[in-house]
């Protein structure tokens, strides 16, 4: 089989391919023939080096967390039943790879009409989407601000929030991304690269500031967007695409009665990530929310893929796909 393999930190030309032998499930695991692999902004950060205090990575090691494709083989006291089905999983020792080996106690089953590249692309965003907005709890009415808007988590958050019934504020950068979020039910759209952003957002809600923050971004842009934010918003604190996660600063946030989760509030256990994997997948087979794919690359291209990532050149998701 053919892998992607980080051997060093650095930028996106330490993604090389590189053979290795052909996997074998052990007992309770089974071999995944991939067909699309997700891919995500912070694995670019990882490969980087960044955040050696947050995920515990070391070269050598194979990028990515979640694939979609066939099962090829089972291993002992595994239903022989799931061979040849489709299937999405989570992958403990990466994805960037033709084939994986993953638990069969982890396996989700790809609904009819939903295509690889659909599911894979909800494996992380689907999941994180809905693992913050349920507690946002956002309610009919509200404002709601999406920092990031254009990536893939962003435009799913977009789409939940329109569907709750807020008024949707979609803050992004560049005149494609904005239009994208627009297409998918922001009322309002500014660009945080433009300076004045935030005086926007809240001359859009009546001064007031939103209800709802959902920060994509972190560093200085997140830090304004729980700035505007209305007394007692609910805020959602999980981006580090600038460079680090947004500052906080406790006396403020007690003393305007916000309510702040960050990214140690999106750790999944096994049954949580299952329930809310599942329900990404269903609600996207019924059509409700729909994944933004801006483009995908050839597995052996994944250096490409980290490379326009990085320069925001993608919108939504960019997956690797295995011929």
């Amino acid at each position: 089989m053919r892998v992607i393999e980080v051997g060093r930190f650095g930028g996106p030309e330490v993604l090389v391919p590189v053979d290795r032998p052909d996997p074998v499930p052990g007992p309770g695991q089974v071999v995944v023939a991939v067909s699309a692999a997700d891919t995500l902004f912070v694995e670019t950060q990882i490969r980087s080096g960044w955040g050696g205090e947050y995920f515990d990575v070391r070269p050598p090691y194979v990028p990515g967390g979640a694939v979609t494709g066939e099962v090829s083989a089972v291993g002992e006291g595994v239903d022989p039943a799931w061979t040849g089905r489709r299937v999405a999983a989570r992958t403990p020792d990466g994805g960037y790879a033709t084939h994986v080996v993953v638990p069969a106690g982890g396996l989700l089953p790809v609904p009819d009409g939903l295509d690889p590249a659909t599911a894979a692309a909800l494996l992380h965003d689907g999941v994180t989407a809905l693992g913050v907005f349920d507690p946002a709890r956002v309610r009919p009415g509200e404002w709601v601000l999406v920092v990031a808007a254009a990536g893939g988590m962003g435009t799913l958050l977009v789409q939940l929030s329109r569907a709750a019934g807020a008024h949707v504020i979609a803050a992004a950068r560049g005149k494609r991304k904005l239009d994208l979020a627009r297409e998918l039910g922001a009322e309002v759209v500014v660009d945080y690269s433009e300076p004045g952003w935030a005086d926007r957002v809240r001359e859009a809600t009546g001064g007031r500031g939103p209800d709802v923050v959902f920060d994509g971004a972190g560093g200085e842009i997140g830090g304004a967007a729980i700035a505007v934010a209305a007394d007692g918003a609910r805020i959602s604190a999980h981006g580090a695409p600038s460079g680090g996660f947004a500052p906080v600063d406790p006396g403020a946030v007690a003393r305007r009665g916000l309510a702040i989760r960050g990214i140690q509030d999106l750790q999944f256990g096994p049954e949580e990530y299952r329930r809310l994997a599942e329900r990404a997948l269903d609600e996207a087979a019924a059509g409700r929310i729909r994944p933004v794919i801006g483009r995908t690359f050839p597995l052996t291209d994944a250096a490409e893929a980290h490379a326009a990532i990085e320069a925001r050149e993608v919108l939504g998701k960019a997956l690797l796909i295995v011929a």
